[in-house]
């Protein structure tokens, strides 16, 4: 057929290029088939290039005695076999190698066989009997583009095919897929007798024939909780085909082509998605709506109540000299004097979308929402400031430190209308120049502050500077600033007495 097809188009009008494109062929082979004339040359010449001789003839004994032996060795085994066993074996292509093989096998009917595993229907469970569950990973975008990486639970009660998902921003844990099951538990409104997963090392720590070793998390949760566990082979995910056609439809049907916002607002797009759709819609195979058939079964699920799951025990991080620590890519900010040394640590424990931070006495320091990004700075302005004491507390140290209250109020005053954003620093300012001033020196620094109207902590600052400068002497009373020319004789200096030179206006006279 392709003979004939070659020369149709070719007396068309079809140039041997686009012949070779348009039938996927060499040019050279096209150019070939146009070379010869008619059909029955044609056949002589498939006659001789079957005929011909292969450069890996010699080699036909050793692979049809192995193919005999073997019959599923693949062709790359095949060619290792032949570069063991004959040091002079050509340098040919691993392509060559197979279709050699192919030949060897067709000519002597040594054809693979293929193992097919037979499946049998298998019967409908009861109601409230058995749920799947399964987890999925897909990459989103979000609204600058970036790409997002989202991670989600999901489970289907096998009889009525109602669903669940939960997603999150990170790869589930014991804990984290414990705290997925009491959302699912929640929403399907009770627990059924059984739950079938993959051998995940979420759930499992290792499997040895048969012998199952969960983790002490799982372990001790679906001992509480009261459903029985059933873990599938390896590689055998058709056991559990239900779950696995809904994380196929979680991505075709609600992730594909949707922005990423944080997780916050996918899981409540997720839920509305279950309500309009996944478990609305005629389920294809049943025929019937998954929430109708939901209302029959919830009623023979074990009911739900909840309880408090154990927490996923806090992890340490080291703090940087500037108050921060990495996480993930990204560095996130602590308060001022979260550093104490080398050797400072925090704890660090996840809640929802975000992360709380805790110094080694479990007082809670700060928090901060995951930033799905990496190589970012997470930086809380307010971990720059003193924030132990509040404003008023401030406000009411510096009053008690100084002799004069009431100019010290009038200062504050000034402050507060034309820095309020930073009443905390200046105040601070204000007890930090005070504490290390006499009450005489600050007696003066408000008057003087109160005459020129000072509205700023630094100007105070420089204020009590100056009058110290002047009470070097540890004089009682500041010494009055005056200008002598000359303090050693009381004389004129001569460069009092020099006149600068002048120029006379003809000179700047315009012609």
């Amino acid at each position: 057929m392709t003979y004939y097809e070659v020369h149709k188009l070719s007396r068309d009008g079809f140039s041997i290029s686009y012949i070779s494109k348009l039938l996927v062929l060499n040019w050279r082979t096209v150019k070939k088939l146009l070379s010869i004339e008619d059909d029955r040359n044609y056949e002589a010449y498939l006659q001789g290039s079957s005929d011909k001789d292969k450069i890996l003839e010699p080699y036909e004994s050793f692979v049809k005695s192995r193919l005999e032996q073997y019959l599923d060795t693949s062709s790359a085994q095949m060619h290792d076999w032949l570069k063991e066993h004959f040091t002079d074996f050509p340098s040919v292509s691993p392509k060559t190698v197979f279709n050699f093989v192919v030949w060897v096998r067709q000519k002597y009917h040594l054809l693979k066989t293929d193992t097919t595993r037979i499946f049998e229907m298998v019967e409908e469970t009861p109601y409230g009997e058995q749920g799947q569950v399964d987890f999925g990973v897909y990459n989103m975008r979000n609204s600058q583009g970036q790409r997002i990486k989202v991670y989600f639970f999901t489970i289907v009660l096998s009889r009525s095919r109602y669903k669940y998902v939960f997603f999150s921003t990170t790869p589930f844990t014991s804990h984290s897929a414990i705290e997925a099951h009491e959302n699912a538990f929640m929403f399907i409104e009770g627990i059924p007798a059984t739950l079938v997963y993959d051998q995940d090392r979420v759930f499992m720590v290792d499997e040895n024939k048969g012998d199952l070793i969960l983790t002490d998390a799982f372990k001790n949760y679906s001992r509480d909780r009261g459903f029985k566990l059933h873990f599938c082979r390896k590689a055998d995910p058709q056991s559990k085909g239900k779950v696995e056609n809904v994380v196929k439809y979680v991505k075709q049907s609600f992730l594909y082509n949707r922005a990423f916002v944080d997780i916050d607002v996918l899981n409540a797009e997720a839920i509305s998605w279950l309500q309009r759709t996944a478990n609305a819609v005629a389920h294809g195979f049943t025929g019937k709506p998954p929430i109708a058939e939901w209302e029959i079964e919830k009623l023979l699920l074990h009911p739900y109540h909840s309880v408090i799951t154990q927490r996923e025990p806090a992890l340490e991080y080291a703090v940087r000299k500037d108050n921060s620590f990495s996480y993930k890519g990204n560095f996130y900010s602590l308060p001022s004097g979260t550093y104490k040394g080398r050797g400072s640590k925090i704890l660090l424990e996840k809640e929802g979308s975000g992360i709380v931070l805790y110094d080694l006495r479990r007082q809670e320091l700060c928090r901060h929402l995951v930033c799905t990004a990496r190589g970012e700075k997470i930086i809380n302005n307010d971990h720059r400031r003193e924030k132990s004491k509040g404003i008023t507390e401030l406000q009411d140290q510096f009053y008690s430190l100084v002799t004069e209250p009431e100019k010290a109020r009038q200062l504050v005053t000034a402050i507060r209308e034309d820095k309020p954003r930073y009443i905390r620093d200046q105040l601070s300012i204000l007890i930090q120049v005070t504490m290390q001033s006499t009450s005489r020196v600050i007696e003066l620094a408000l008057n003087q502050c109160s005459e020129q109207h000072i509205n700023g902590a630094t100007d105070f600052k420089a204020i009590v500077a100056y009058y110290h400068y002047l009470q070097k002497d540890g004089s009682e009373e500041p010494l009055v600033a005056k200008l002598l020319l000359n303090p050693l004789n009381s004389k004129l200096p001569d460069q009092a007495l020099m006149q600068p030179a002048t120029s006379s206006i003809s000179d700047y006279n315009m012609f």
